[in-house]
């Protein structure tokens, strides 16, 4: 009886996705495209605008992070049949879309802002007309489409773009509860780090506020993220030619998503992880934000100190606890859920205004600040706080309306 728990631990740790679930339910095809690029490291596929045979008045946008490459019929699913069909109102206003995927989204940005040069460089050279291009990404994407264009820049590359956009993307940092990162590493005794590789694969690393490398380690800035703010930095930090576009999927005036600091967020009962559970973040000195016991040993008390209420924060929601619940259900374990969702990407690291380390930064009501402290040029907040990067009629009209004639 033993070896079968310990063995549908395994496949429980083999099942975890961190952003979406492993398994999640499938989606329609996405239409034919116009166009399919292959390029390094990815691909693109490009759909013409409405009346045209071709490239015109391009708008090219990169997918955001997961494992393994993009899923382009997802990807189209999430923009076109959700809250608002933005793909179509694209089109139908005359504009060509092109979508750049990468083989493996995990990989690091540099190296899939290659993908994105290559893209840039090709939609230049094969667009119909003068029309400068618009150029960004949806989370992560706009962060690899922000380095791509700063990049070009510094080798004097001639980019065409009139106007950058970045939705949701973690400028300053995106947060992934400690909890759920050790929680990783204790799973990874199985003997599967699926869910581990996840959360320590390259991307994750440099986007990530806070990295714990270790089931008993201290959560810090990990080295990768350091580096590459560092690179990033020593290219001006943003491209400066293009205007700059960004939208955060939370609230910009400082109110949270409901989850209150020392909440128990998830429980388990057994027969796998009896006695674990999940808090959310709380300040102050050696906060506990988990407790990780089961087959695999424990009681493991998980801490944190000096921590914002990061859990709670207005921003951009992902569904982490929510994601782990239903997988433990699906293998037969006893969980109470009580937040299914928790802060992913800080509404001020959306729109690049302020630094996720102190609370009062965190919880600011941006709309009370001079504009001018942000990094961009012009930003829009959400009136909710909405799940991360979903394309809401506010974001995509709010866009539409900003692009150049």
């Amino acid at each position: 009886m033993a070896d079968a728990k310990k063995e549908n631990a395994r496949k429980f740790a083999g099942s975890v996705g961190l952003v979406t679930p492993l398994e999640g339910p499938a989606v329609s095809p996405a239409p034919p495209a116009d166009e399919t690029w292959q390029l390094p490291h990815g691909s693109a596929r490009v759909y013409y605008g409405e009346g045209h045979q071709g490239m015109v008045r391009p708008v090219v946008l990169a997918d955001g992070f997961n494992m393994g490459p993009t899923d382009f019929d997802r990807l189209w699913d999430g923009l076109e049949n959700g809250r608002y069909p933005f793909v179509s109102e694209l089109r139908r206003r005359g504009r060509t879309l092109v979508l750049v995927g990468f083989d493996e989204r995990s990989e690091s940005i540099l190296r899939n802002s290659e993908t994105m040069t290559a893209a840039i460089l090709r939609t230049v050279a094969e667009q119909i007309g003068d029309a400068r291009l618009v150029v960004g990404g949806f989370s992560m994407g706009g962060i690899v489409a922000r380095y791509a264009l700063a990049h070009m820049e510094a080798q004097r590359i001639d980019h065409r773009t009139a106007v950058y956009v970045s939705f949701d993307s973690p400028h300053r940092g995106a947060w992934v509860p400690v909890g759920l990162q050790a929680f990783a590493h204790y799973l990874a005794q199985t003997g599967n780090d699926t869910y581990l590789r996840q959360i320590s694969s390259p991307a994750s690393q440099q986007m990530l506020w806070r990295h714990l490398d270790a089931l008993d380690g201290t959560p810090q800035e990990s080295p990768m993220r350091r580096e590459f703010k560092e690179q990033l930095q020593r290219l001006g930090g943003w491209p400066r030619v293009p205007r700059l576009l960004g939208v955060a999927s939370g609230r910009g005036d400082g109110s949270g998503n409901g989850v209150r600091a020392g909440d128990k967020t998830l429980s388990c009962a057994g027969p796998l992880f009896d006695g674990t559970h999940f808090l959310a973040q709380s300040q102050g000195e050696k906060a506990e934000v988990a407790v990780l016991n089961g087959l695999l040993g424990g009681p493991h008390t998980i801490t944190t100190s000096g921590f914002p209420e990061l859990d709670g924060a207005p921003g951009g929601t992902l569904e982490s606890f929510g994601i782990i619940a239903d997988t433990l259900a699906s293998f037969g374990e006893r969980v109470d859920l009580v937040h299914r969702s928790v802060c992913f990407v800080p509404s001020v690291s959306a729109v690049a205004i302020r630094d996720l380390d102190q609370q009062d930064d965190l919880y600011a009501d941006i709309d009370d600040l001079p504009p001018d402290q942000s990094e961009l040029d012009d930003y829009m907040l959400s009136t909710s706080n909405d799940p991360h990067s979903a394309m809401t009629p506010e974001i995509a009209e709010w866009v539409l309306d900003r692009l150049p004639g």
